[in-house]
């Protein structure tokens, strides 16, 4: 049965995304994480003279950003039992948000993976608050060994530049998720290829007949794909929407989950592509 947010008219996709749902692990997980912040920040009227309180504000920092560290039976498996999905993220336009997409879409699959990393390949100078889990910098080190490839660790996230699509998949699906932001300058070609799902971001101002033929040339090479309505209240026939959020943009370009309402959608679309799988 053809899911109403896979582009009209598209094939079924032949890949698959192997591994089931874990959504009510990762808000176990999210909620840990909030609440090790929320005890690290000092309680009013507790002693936060002098270098007090930029003691507790630094740990209120560090325990947001970092995760503490694991021991080595902890390390990323090297023969998991399943692999990791590979997800191809193409924006329709500049400007539509795809590089947020992406990134939110990474930080929520590596909640969810029992590695608590994932790899995304971009461009690998691009920004973020150079603070990383120890899950991410392992994953880095084991990616730079992929010919080509510049990886480095941002919040959640292994950032990977300059290696083939192809080359790149085939490694990380063994250790990590991986989502590849293929920007908007062409639509197709070796990401959607490589990719077990795709999906294609547009915004509101762009003509959707765009995101109908993009969802067209991405189908002829790989599964049909999710049309993301970046930016938009609510749902719109044939198209699955991200609400406006500043501050979830911000935490995603970081390498982080996004939060509010912006999270949640994350996590929606996360369970869509496992669903239609």
């Amino acid at each position: 049965m053809r899911h109403p947010f896979l582009a009209p008219g598209a094939p079924a996709a032949s890949p698959t995304i192997r591994g089931g749902s874990a959504a009510p692990a990762a808000v176990s997980r999210a909620a840990t994480v909030r609440s090790t912040a929320r005890e690290a920040v000092p309680r009013a009227g507790a002693p936060s003279a002098g270098r007090g309180v930029l003691a507790g504000a630094a740990a209120a920092v560090e325990s947001f950003f970092l995760e503490p560290a694991a021991p080595e039976a902890a390390a990323l498996p090297s023969d998991p039992p399943e692999q990791r999905p590979v997800i191809g993220v193409f924006g329709i336009a500049p400007g539509c948000g795809a590089t947020v997409v992406a990134r939110a879409l990474a930080a929520e699959l590596a909640l969810r993976d029992p590695g608590g990393a994932a790899a995304m390949a971009c461009d690998a100078r691009g920004g973020g608050v150079p603070l990383a889990t120890h899950a991410a910098t392992r994953l880095a080190r084991l990616l730079e060994d992929v010919p080509g490839a510049t990886a480095r660790a941002v919040g959640r996230l292994c950032l990977v530049g300059g290696a083939d699509p192809l080359r790149l998949a085939d490694t990380a699906r063994h250790h990590a998720p991986l989502v590849i932001d293929a920007g908007s300058d062409a639509v197709g070609g070796a990401p959607a290829s490589a990719a077990d799902r795709t999906l294609i971001v547009t915004a509101h101002g762009i003509e959707p007949a765009l995101a109908r033929v993009g969802a067209e040339c991405v189908a002829r090479v790989g599964p049909a794909p999710i049309v993301v309505l970046n930016r938009a209240p609510h749902d719109q026939p044939g198209a699955f929407a991200l609400p406006n959020s500043p501050v979830g943009a911000r935490l995603a370009l970081g390498g982080r989950e996004a939060r509010g309402e912006l999270g949640r959608a994350i996590a929606e679309l996360v369970d869509l592509i496992e669903e239609t799988a």
